[in-house]
């Protein structure tokens, strides 16, 4: 079975949408979690702190997950379903001014995507807060006496990734054996990329 190959412009403005609504999600709070700015005493936390917070953890997604490996920084993620389902292998990077960022490729039946991802953190006690770069808002990630609704209680120990990923690349070769969609989109992004 072929699958169509949408145009590079069309795809990434669709993933670049898709992905945008897939970390906004997942950065909302309830109203409780929500906060106008971020206190003057908070400093941008340092790439241990940031590393002890996400290693070996799953993000929980509203329609997906995202996993930070912590043996070769490996981040693998999924979201969607069906025809709209994506999977991603990549790195996580972090640094000394607070920033997680999520350099990965995204696949879906259409074709795969480049895309990077990142998020600046600050401290003020025990309380994080955490934006979207570059254009989202800061909210409290974590509260000072941690909350259920708390983004931070999406990282979560277990694989919520590697099983689903799989499937979803199964899937993928299976509809494609040969990888020609694939193939196509990447020489297509590559000659976008290179005009």
């Amino acid at each position: 079975m072929k699958i169509a190959v949408i145009g590079t412009a069309r795809l990434r403005r669709w993933l670049s949408s898709f992905l945008a609504a897939v970390f906004m999600l997942a950065g909302q709070n309830g109203a409780t979690g929500r906060d106008l700015g971020v206190p003057e005493s908070a400093r941008p936390m340092t790439a241990v702190e940031l590393y002890v917070i996400y290693r070996d953890r799953s993000w929980q997604w509203p329609d997906g997950a995202g996993r930070m490996q912590d043996q070769g920084r490996i981040f693998k993620a999924w979201s969607g379903s069906g025809a709209d389902a994506w999977w991603a292998q990549g790195r996580w990077i972090l640094s000394d001014s607070g920033q997680l960022c999520l350099q990965a490729k995204w696949h879906s039946q259409s074709g795969a995507y480049r895309g990077k991802t990142c998020f600046s953190h600050r401290i003020d006690g025990q309380a994080i807060y955490q934006k979207k770069e570059p254009s989202g808002e800061w909210y409290v990630f974590r509260h000072a006496k941690p909350l259920e609704d708390d983004e931070f209680s999406k990282l979560v120990p277990e694989d919520l990734v590697s099983a689903r990923l799989e499937a979803l690349r199964n899937s993928a070769q299976q509809s494609d054996p040969e990888g020609t969609s694939v193939a196509q989109s990447l020489k297509s992004v590559a000659i976008g990329e290179a005009q």
